[in-house]
């Protein structure tokens, strides 16, 4: 079991990393260590490499190991790491083990992508994998399984430590949190679009894709809604929204095209996104450099603050 960590080390920005491939569709690693190495300067601590965002499931196994491995290189050691974990039990289980020697923290709970789907099910498939793992372990609820007294059953096991939560009904996740007597970590697992009113439900962090191309902007967001600064906040979210909102068109379709082709517009190559998703016109090209504008500019202007020497 690794080192206990302290809740307020998750209350932050989880960052999902694009994943960079060579043109021959290989990982590449020397991109994916400098974009890294850049989103920690920006100041983020806590990433989720391989998850949704990151093409989870167009990965196999064995990417994700050395997607956790050049996260942990690149980092420094107040860096949490959360492998993505899923599929059959026992490369789920296997996956998990490798990942927590490559240097994860702990490991998240992908949703599931099995039909037929109980919490019982659910509950037997978790709990094997962390006997084997034995680490911190977050989940990721984004459907009906795991309900919510499930998650809360699991919190009173040690290694439980959060849950990413992506049903987007507010007093549905503010009676499960208000209902949890072990202290688990309830983190918005809808972005920066939803992340305003989780936070005032109880959430103490969320997870972010756009922060790939505004790393600064989704600190400043974070940092403005827990000091209380909430007309900042959402005038900070504002900004942000144009990539939200475009990743969402079409059911959520162009989640990971769109950032693709805006990390481009950064000066970095991550190659096109793997099959099956979708692959951008022109049109929408356009569309992206003409909304991208202004956020990089304002980005730009929040990390020359942050190193006004640079």
């Amino acid at each position: 079991m690794s080192p206990s960590i302290e809740r307020q080390q998750l209350q932050t920005v989880h960052i999902v990393p694009l994943t960079a491939f060579h043109q021959n569709d290989q990982l590449n690693l020397d991109a994916q260590a400098a974009h890294t190495a850049k989103l920690y300067e920006a100041g983020m601590r806590v990433y989720l490499p391989g998850a949704g965002t990151s093409e989870f499931h167009s990965l196999r196994p064995e990417e994700i190991v050395e997607l956790v491995k050049v996260t942990r290189e690149v980092t420094g050691p107040d860096t949490l790491i959360f492998a993505p974990i899923g599929y059959q039990v026992g490369i789920a289980r296997q996956t998990a083990i490798d990942c927590i020697e490559a240097g994860a923290t702990g490991i998240m709970f992908m949703p599931f992508a099995h039909p037929y789907m109980s919490d019982r099910g659910a509950e037997e498939y978790y709990l094997s994998v962390m006997d084997a793992a034995n680490c911190p372990t977050l989940f990721y609820k984004k459907a009906e399984i795991p309900s919510d007294a499930l998650l809360l059953e699991l919190a009173a096991d040690k290694r439980s430590i959060g849950v990413k939560y992506s049903v987007n009904q507010m007093h549905q996740f503010r009676t499960t949190v208000s209902a949890d007597k072990h202290g688990l970590e309830w983190i918005c697992g809808s972005a920066e679009r939803f992340a305003p009113y989780y936070m005032l439900a109880g959430s103490g962090g969320f997870t972010s894709g756009a922060g790939n191309v505004c790393p600064h902007l989704s600190l400043a967001m974070h940092a403005a809604f827990v000091s209380g600064a909430y007309a900042e906040g959402m005038r900070i979210q504002h900004q942000i929204l144009p990539i939200e909102d475009y990743r969402a068109r079409a059911g959520d379709s162009f989640n990971i095209s769109m950032l693709k082709y805006a990390i481009t517009l950064t000066g970095a190559d991550f190659g096109p996104p793997r099959p099956p998703q979708r692959t951008l016109t022109s049109e929408q090209q356009a569309e992206i450099r003409q909304l991208m504008e202004p956020i990089l500019e304002t980005e730009a202007e929040l990390a020359q603050q942050k190193s006004p020497a640079s």
